[in-house]
């Protein structure tokens, strides 16, 4: 059995990013995070035309929790910035997300 390294997430939206959605592309899942990053602007030309703007980013993948994995969930932001994570159930297992800032929670 091949294991999963890493999936291939294309999101396309609006001018505003009020509106976006995934995209299907021919692969999207890769045996490592390298051959993901590789395909990633092929991937995002291939859909070029399906939306005013594209994103795209590549997901680690545990290989151990590969089979348990039963949704991405993903936010596209204002500046076409894209967050998105694997998770299992509620659980987040992976995530690229920053963390924000001292000043963005309030803290002095």
């Amino acid at each position: 059995m091949e294991h999963i390294a890493a999936l291939l997430l294309v999101i396309g939206c609006t001018n505003s990013m009020a509106d976006c959605h995934e995209l299907q592309v021919p692969v999207s899942v890769f045996a490592t995070a390298d051959e993901c990053t590789a395909e990633r602007p092929f991937a995002v030309g291939d859909v070029r035309g399906q939306a005013q703007h594209v994103v795209a980013k590549c997901l680690a993948v545990d290989p151990a929790l590969e089979d348990d994995y039963d949704r991405i969930v993903w936010n596209v932001h204002t500046d076409g910035s894209l967050d998105a994570s694997l998770a299992i159930s509620s659980l987040v297992v992976a995530s690229n997300a920053t963390r924000p800032e001292k000043g963005d929670l309030g803290q002095q």
